[in-house]
């Protein structure tokens, strides 16, 4: 029976056009899903969108509309990513989905029958961008760091808690067990630390009269649930629980086999490692297997951000350069766990250099070569042993890295197939000497390159596997002007 694997990414709010923090996220888990898939798992992929909240509710406000009709044309452009950025996912879940809400409700009522959901007046600050309380140690300059254009508000109102501090010890023992919960260690360290720090019990629910956009509480018609509990239910909600109890243990998996990766941007690691795998205990649900966290992307060091106005729409890119070049770019260049900075000069250095002059030059030289002599892949026939060798180590070297998230790292080792490549041509000159043999060797290590590429540019893999059947023709990364 094949394994199975279940991915997903967080859930973009849709209070503004995606932008490419959000494209590298859902890059790096398309990734991960077509490379699973290429090894045989079954594989589950979602993704979506976060439709309610107080960021919503302001924003279909000031437009004038109503806060569905305004979700219901804000979800289409992430819709819309799966064909600009050639992605694979399964589901496309949006938290206003009847089956999300209904689900949402129910992990609710497991929460409370445990004992985890309280009513309690309180007074905290409160930033809407991260819809997080926040607290004096974490302002800077009476500002929330990651959104210091936005007002810190006050609430002060009686809503329900969750009994986070109950899950202080649960949570570190679950860390303990489980050394590579969190990647990279960096990570990992900062999160047992904030758990090891003291665990305060967070509120669950706004009162409805003042911010009616949510799901209705259980039982109290008078609260809606706080954002982020209903949102993070969607990892599970998407497949089909609490009903579909086969599909939920197949892909989230039982205790001793669980089988879900989330992958998140650093500001989410809060609520990814912590507050939802304590969500999951209070409900008696498995944790998630691993929670993978990228870094930001900055532009000249400044983190982009909707809040800020400096974002880069992913749709440009790939309307100006294409799609494969926007995923090359995202997964090569960008470190995969640290925060890596964008510039139109890096890209188009990248796109002239690894895509137009290095795999574009390659397939364009070999296929060329062999139609002039006459020259095709013989599959029944050995490969050269040095060529075998360079494919083999490269077949590994991804492995190694895509396990380990270290997507720029296994985009290295197949372009040093790709150099092998053209150090093979110059040696063996098949132009000069007809060398049908080595050609073929050439169209083969294509083959291999073309199989290696496909999880990270499915598109430009599929047009190699065209040129050498026949199918295409043309350059597959044409050189960008350097006045560009």
């Amino acid at each position: 029976m094949a394994s199975r694997y279940y991915i997903t990414t967080t859930l973009p709010y849709v209070n503004a056009k995606p932008h490419i923090g959000f494209a590298l996220e859902i890059i790096q888990a398309d990734v991960l899903a077509r490379w699973h898939r290429s090894q045989g798992a079954e594989v589950f992929f979602n993704t979506g969108t976060d439709e309610h909240g107080a960021k919503i509710y302001q924003r279909a406000a000031e437009l004038g509309k109503t806060p569905q009709a305004y979700c219901d044309d804000s979800a289409r452009p992430f819709l819309a990513l799966k064909e600009k950025l050639d992605l694979s996912f399964d589901n496309f879940i949006r938290t206003t989905d009847a089956h999300h809400i209904a689900a949402a409700r129910e992990f609710w009522k497991r929460c409370e029958k445990n004992g985890d959901i309280y009513k309690k007046t309180y007074r905290a600050k409160y930033c809407v961008g991260c819809e997080l309380e926040i607290t004096d140690s974490q302002l800077v300059n009476g500002r929330c760091p990651i959104h210091p254009n936005k007002e810190i508000e006050i609430i002060e109102e009686e809503n329900y808690f969750f009994r986070f501090s109950k899950y202080e010890k649960p949570l570190l023992d679950f860390y303990e067990k489980n050394p590579d919960f969190v990647l990279p260690a960096g990570r990992f360290n900062e999160i047992k630390n904030f758990v090891a720090g003291g665990l305060q019990d967070f509120s669950v629910s706004r009162v409805k009269e003042k911010m009616p956009w949510g799901i209705a509480v259980p039982g109290d018609e008078n609260q809606v649930m706080y954002v982020w509990f209903d949102a993070l239910v969607n990892y599970i909600s998407c497949l089909g629980w609490p009903e579909n109890e086969k599909k939920f243990a197949d892909f989230w998996g039982i205790k001793e086999n669980r089988n879900a990766i989330q992958v998140a941007g650093k500001d989410n690691l809060r609520q990814q490692a912590a507050m939802w795998q304590a969500m999951l205990m209070s409900a008696g649900l498995p944790n998630s297997k691993q929670v993978f966290i990228h870094g930001f992307i900055t532009a000249n060091g400044q983190k982009m951000s909707k809040s800020l106005g400096n974002v880069i729409d992913p749709a440009e890119l790939v309307d100006k350069y294409g799609t494969d070049a926007t995923r090359y770019f995202m997964l090569r260049e960008l470190p995969p766990t640290e925060d890596g900075d964008f510039s139109y000069e890096k890209f188009e250095e990248r796109y002239n250099a690894d895509l137009a002059k290095g795999i574009g030059n390659l397939a364009a030289r070999v296929t060329t070569i062999a139609q002039k002599i006459g020259a095709s892949m013989s599959v029944e026939t050995a490969l050269n042993p040095e060529v075998k060798a360079e494919i083999d180590i490269a077949k590994n070297a991804v492995a190694a890295a895509l396990a380990e998230y270290k997507f720029n790292e296994a985009l290295a080792a197949i372009w040093k197939v790709i150099n092998f490549g053209d150090k093979y041509i110059e040696k063996t000159q098949p132009w000069k000497t007809k060398d049908a043999a080595a050609v073929g060797d050439l169209l083969l290590l294509l083959v291999d390159i073309a199989e290696l590429i496909e999880p990270f540019v499915p598109r430009t893999s599929a047009k190699i596997k065209g040129l050498l059947v026949g199918e295409n023709r043309g350059v597959l990364f044409p050189r960008l002007d350097a006045k560009e």
